[in-house]
């Protein structure tokens, strides 16, 4: 039985979701990291995103129940990616008030598939590329001179980014539904990981070469009357191995606020001893 034939049979108007239910959805999506906890993660989240949508599909009580307690389940994803999962869901949520053969488990296994890919992508692009580049570029701001307006310019980008890609992507899933899972099986997903990778590798190098210094006083030193050009060549290739190794020791767990105490202590002991200029 088709949509238009059910309709006519029941006298009813069968649901359809609203843009004021979109919008809502949008809007809780922000606050899905708020109920996190050890046992399923984000499904508290996730129920109270989709609640609106819940409430507007399915008028009967019991089943607003059943179709909250499979969004209670397990799961955990990118948060930013998260809003991509949710227009699929969206979308499967509203075939299934509709009466078409859409289950329950068909909802929950969507989510699961697509849980785990969105997560590999979302960390390193949001998380290790767009965000990092955002800082580094309003640090430079900062440099430059211009003072509040570089945390203007972090909090106005990466928010602009961040909402618009939220908003852009909960449509999209809505409007494309379960085909959005074949994409994980082209490789896009490599892709845009490697491609993201790339260029933030490349940017974070431009402001290594341009912010990180190390002034060598060995140029000045009688002792090392041969050196001079330490002050020079030397210097650009000091400062990104001294980038390299803070990299390797972070990832080594050494915690940031110990890197910066080390390195204000060479940086002492480099001056006092000469060293450093």
């Amino acid at each position: 039985m088709n949509q238009e034939s059910q309709q006519q049979s029941t006298g009813k108007q069968l649901p359809k979701l609203q843009l004021a239910d979109f919008v809502s959805v949008f809007w809780r999506s922000s606050f899905e990291q708020a109920s996190w906890n050890y046992e399923r993660m984000q499904n508290l989240g996730f129920a109270y995103i989709m609640s609106p949508a819940i409430k507007r599909l399915y008028p009967d009580k019991q089943e607003r129940i059943a179709a909250m307690k499979r969004h209670l389940l397990f799961f955990n994803t990118s948060p930013i990616m998260q809003s991509l999962v949710t227009g699929v869901v969206l979308n499967l949520e509203e075939q299934r008030a509709d009466g078409q053969p859409v289950s329950a488990e068909d909802i929950s296994a969507v989510k699961t598939a697509m849980m785990g890919p969105l997560g590999g992508i979302g960390d390193p692009v949001w998380l290790g590329t767009i965000r990092p580049v955002l800082s580094a570029l309003a640090a430079s701001v900062v440099l430059s001179g211009f003072g509040i307006y570089g945390p203007i310019l972090f909090f106005a980008g990466w928010n602009l980014l961040r909402l618009g890609f939220r908003y852009s992507a909960q449509k999209f899933g809505y409007q494309r539904g379960t085909d959005i899972i074949n994409l994980f099986g082209s490789g896009i997903l490599k892709v845009v990981t490697r491609a993201s990778a790339v260029f933030g590798m490349f940017m974070m190098g431009t402001f290594i070469a341009k912010w990180v210094r190390i002034d060598s006083n060995l140029g000045r030193i009688s002792a090392f009357p041969h050196f001079v050009w330490l002050d020079r060549g030397i210097s650009a290739l000091a400062a990104m191995l001294l980038t390299i190794i803070c990299i390797w020791l972070i990832r080594k767990r050494l915690s940031p606020i110990w890197a910066i105490i080390i390195l204000f202590i060479l940086g002492v002991l480099g001056y006092a001893g000469g060293i450093l200029s």
